[in-house]
C-alpha cells in the first residue's frame, strides 16, 4: 500500500482531535480506527508484487562514432595546401570540397594529358597515312597493323590518363580538390592552410563520421565478466546531460581481454536523437541484469523513512492500517 509521506501528521492530528472532542464511544469502538472519506479520498494504494531479483553494476566508458559509418580522408598527392574550407564539428555533404591542395603532381599530369592526346593524333595520322599507301599499293598491310597498334596504345594512355585524373577529380589546372566521400561531421582535422604535404604522408586530413547512430565502449572487469550477456539493458549518462539518460542494449561483447588492465569491452548501440551525444564523450554505463529468485517489492515512493528506518502502510480495511518496517 502506498500512503503518501504528507499526509501522515495530517492522519495524526485527526486521530489526536477524535480522542479528545468527540464524546467516548462504545467499548468496541474504542479500540477501532477509522479512515475517513477525505483521507481515503487523498491516499493512493498499491499492491505488493513478486518480482525477480535485479541488480546492476556501474562501468566506465567512452562514446565514439560507429567505425561502419566513419570514413578517413587521406590526401592522393602532395603540395601546398591553398584553403581548407571546413573546421571540426561541421557538416557537410558528400562532394563538398574540404580543402585545395597545389600539386607539383597534378601539374605533371595534366602535361601527361596533353602529351597523351598530342601522341595520340599523331598515331592517328601515321594510321590514315598507312591505310592510304596501302590502297596505293606503296606499302604492305604489315605498315598498316603496325600502324593500328600505336592508336591503341596512344589511345590506352590517353585513357588511363583520364581515369586517373578522375579519381584524382583533378580538372585542367595544378589544383587537387579534397571532397568529401559522405554525408557527415568533421570529427577529426589535421590539415590547415600553407601546410606542405608530401607524397608519401600516411596521415589523414579528414575524418568524416556519420553519428546519427553512436556506440559506446565500456571495460567490463574480469570479475564480472559472467554478468554480462548480449542485449542486457544499458542506461547512459554523461556529464553534459547530467539530467538525462540515454537508453541502449549491449550490442557486441569483445572476446579478447586488455593484457594490462585484464578488462573486457562491451558495445552498446544508441540512437543519437538531437545529435547531443558526441565522439570521446566520457561516459558512465549502467547494466542491469537478474540476479536470481524472487522478492516482494512495493513502489519506491511508497516508503516513509524515519529515525533511520524506513516503514510501508498496509492498509487491510478503514478500520486496518498496519506499521510495518521493511
Amino acid at each position: 500500500m502506498n500512503i503518501n509521506k504528507r499526509h501522515l501528521p495530517l492522519l495524526a492530528l485527526g486521530f489526536l482531535a477524535l480522542a479528545s472532542c468527540e464524546p467516548k464511544p462504545a467499548q468496541e469502538e474504542e479500540k477501532a480506527f477509522r479512515l475517513s472519506d477525505t483521507m481515503l479520498s487523498r491516499i493512493k494504494l498499491d499492491s505488493v508484487v513478486a518480482q525477480p531479483v535485479r541488480n546492476e553494476m556501474t562501468l566506465v566508458g567512452k562514446v565514439v562514432a560507429d567505425e561502419n559509418r566513419v570514413i578517413k580522408v587521406f590526401p592522393l598527392v602532395g603540395g601546398s595546401v591553398e584553403e581548407v574550407k571546413v573546421e571540426l564539428g561541421d557538416y557537410v555533404r558528400k562532394g563538398q570540397t574540404l580543402a585545395s591542395i597545389r600539386s607539383g603532381e597534378v601539374a605533371d599530369l595534366e602535361r601527361q594529358s596533353i602529351q597523351a592526346n598530342a601522341d595520340l593524333l599523331l598515331a592517328e595520322k601515321n594510321l590514315r597515312v598507312a591505310q592510304d599507301l596501302f590502297e596505293t599499293k606503296l606499302n604492305s598491310q604489315r605498315e598498316v597493323i603496325a600502324a593500328q597498334k600505336e592508336v591503341e596504345q596512344a589511345q590506352a594512355e590517353v585513357n588511363r590518363i583520364k581515369e586517373v585524373s578522375r579519381i584524382y577529380g583533378i580538372g585542367k589546372s595544378s589544383i587537387y580538390t579534397v571532397k568529401a566521400p559522405i554525408d557527415g561531421y568533421v570529427i577529426e582535422k589535421n590539415v590547415n592552410r600553407d601546410m606542405q604535404l608530401r607524397s608519401d604522408n600516411a596521415d589523414n586530413l579528414f575524418t568524416i563520421g556519420q553519428i546519427s547512430e553512436v556506440w559506446v565502449l565500456a571495460n567490463v572487469n574480469e570479475s564480472d565478466i559472467g554478468r554480462v550477456k548480449q542485449g542486457m539493458e544499458a542506461s547512459i549518462k554523461t556529464l553534459s546531460y547530467p539530467d538525462e539518460e540515454f537508453k541502449g542494449h549491449v550490442d557486441k561483447i569483445y572476446t579478447v581481454l586488455d593484457p594490462n588492465t585484464k578488462a573486457m569491452t562491451v558495445r552498446i548501440r544508441l540512437d543519437n536523437k538531437g545529435m547531443k551525444l558526441k565522439p570521446e564523450m566520457h561516459a558512465t554505463v549502467t547494466l542491469r541484469y537478474t540476479a536470481g529468485g524472487q522478492l516482494a517489492t512495493v513502489p519506491a515512493n511508497s516508503i516513509i523513512f524515519d529515525r533511520s528506518k524506513r516503514f510501508v502502510l498496509v492498509y487491510k480495511g478503514r478500520y486496518d492500517i498496519e506499521t510495518r518496517e521493511v
